[in-house]
C-alpha cells in the first residue's frame, strides 16, 4: 500500500515590496512521500515570490511530471506562467518555454551548476527569457527545522533581499535573479 501525502497548512503573510504585492494567504500543500523538505520549501517560496491572482499549486504534485509545481492562470484558464523548482531537465524547460509566455525557475543551484546540468542552452526554446531565481541553500537548511504540519510564515522581499519570520526567528537571505541566456 502506498504511503499517503502529508498535508501542510501554512498561514503566509506576504509583503513583496519589490513587486508591490501584499497578501495574507492560507495555503495547503500536499507533500508526496518522496518529496524532500528542501523541495517542499522551495515550492512554497516559489509560490510566494511569484504570487499573483491566478496562482495555483499543481493538482498532481510530484506525481504529475507534465505539470509545473506552480502555475499562474488567467481568467479564461490559459496558463500565463510556468513556475518550476529545483533542477529541471533541458527538455522540461524547452517544453515549458514553448507552452507558456513566462517561465520562472527557483533553484538552490548556482547559475554555473544549472548551466552545466542543462548542457547546450540553444536546445531550449527562448532560453534567454527564462528567469532563474537563486535561493541560498543555507536559507533552505535554516527553514527545514521549522517545517511542520501547520505553521505561520511571514515573508518580506525588499531590495533583492528576503526576510522570513518563522516561529519568532528572522532569517535573512539574498535573492539573486538571472536569465539562462
Amino acid at each position: 500500500m502506498a504511503l499517503p501525502a502529508t498535508l501542510h497548512r501554512v498561514n503566509l503573510t506576504l509583503s513583496d515590496v519589490d513587486r508591490g504585492v501584499y497578501e495574507q494567504l492560507e495555503l495547503r500543500l500536499a507533500r508526496h512521500p518522496s518529496e524532500s523538505a528542501r523541495y517542499l520549501l522551495t515550492r512554497l517560496l516559489a509560490y510566494a515570490l511569484s504570487y499573483e491572482p491566478g496562482s495555483a499549486f499543481s493538482k498532481g504534485g510530484l506525481s504529475d511530471a507534465d505539470e509545473p509545481p506552480v502555475s499562474i492562470w488567467d481568467m479564461t484558464g490559459a496558463r500565463l506562467a510556468w513556475v518550476d523548482v529545483g533542477g529541471p531537465s533541458a527538455e522540461r524547460l524547452h517544453k515549458a518555454s514553448k507552452a507558456t509566455p513566462r517561465v520562472l525557475l527557483y533553484t538552490h543551484l548556482t547559475l554555473e551548476q544549472l548551466s552545466r546540468q542543462l548542457g547546450d542552452l540553444t536546445a531550449i526554446h527562448r532560453a534567454e527569457t527564462i528567469c532563474v531565481w537563486h535561493l541560498d541553500p543555507q536559507l533552505l537548511s535554516t527553514l527545514e527545522p521549522h517545517l511542520s504540519r501547520s505553521f505561520d510564515l511571514e515573508l518580506v522581499r525588499s531590495d533583492g533581499r528576503l526576510y522570513i519570520t518563522v516561529n519568532g526567528q528572522v532569517i535573512e537571505s539574498a535573492l539573486e535573479q538571472h536569465t539562462l541566456g
